[in-house]
């Protein structure tokens, strides 16, 4: 794979081959992207078979609100998966560079907060997919409540996943007020969303099974 080359243009499957290579590609950031961008998807898919039913009328405007912002976060994290990829080659060619040069650190740190950027917004971004997934637990229809929580986990998964990015470019910066601020940032927004996306995975998980035991 060359920095040419463009890693969302690949179809699921070429690009689970291209991470399982034996060769040096972008892995974590733009898996976390991908995964976050299957969640929203699944967000937008319960808002399409929501909207037009009488049922859920009173809640029209919110579905489309949804679906709308769903669809723009699902573009945009794909978008993510190249962005994570271009940083990726700058870096790979710092670490590279010899250690005698006396602009690798410098080189090397410049690439390193380049590559924080992407993972970061990825958080940033799926954030906001778990918020939309609750709210769309709420109003969305309830024949599709599964694919809420499964959008949840896989919510919740690639938001640690990009963490995990964040974390291990953070831990080389020699700026420890930039590498602060963006762990800081990452912490609170861990704090903050994995608890909620699992509480959306165990209402629908309880949901699920009480209406398989009610019927038993």
């Amino acid at each position: 794979m060359t920095d040419d080359e463009k890693m969302a243009d690949m179809s699921l499957v070429d690009f689970g081959g291209a991470l399982a290579a034996k060769r040096s590609v972008p892995g974590g950031g733009g898996a976390a992207a991908y995964v976050g961008a299957l969640a929203a998807a699944l967000c937008s898919m319960v808002g399409q078979f929501t909207r037009g039913k009488k049922r859920y009328a009173a809640y029209e405007a919110d579905v489309e609100r949804m679906m709308d912002r769903a669809e723009g976060l699902r573009v945009s994290l794909i978008k993510l998966v190249d962005e994570d990829a271009y940083a990726f080659y700058p870096l790979s060619q710092a670490y590279g560079m010899p250690k005698s040069d006396p602009t690798r650190t410098q080189v090397l740190e410049d690439a390193t907060k380049g590559a924080c950027k992407a993972p970061l917004q990825m958080m940033e971004e799926i954030a906001q997919v778990i918020d939309l997934l609750e709210e769309m637990g709420q109003k969305g229809s309830k024949m599709l409540l599964s694919d809420v929580g499964c959008g949840a986990l896989l919510a919740r998964a690639a938001l640690e996943a990009a963490s995990l990015n964040v974390f291990v470019n953070t831990k080389s910066l020699m700026d420890s007020k930039f590498a602060s601020a963006a762990e800081s940032r990452a912490d609170e927004l861990l704090e903050k969303y994995v608890p909620r996306a699992e509480a959306i995975e165990a209402r629908v998980m309880a949901s699920i099974r009480g209406t398989r035991e009610g019927r038993a």
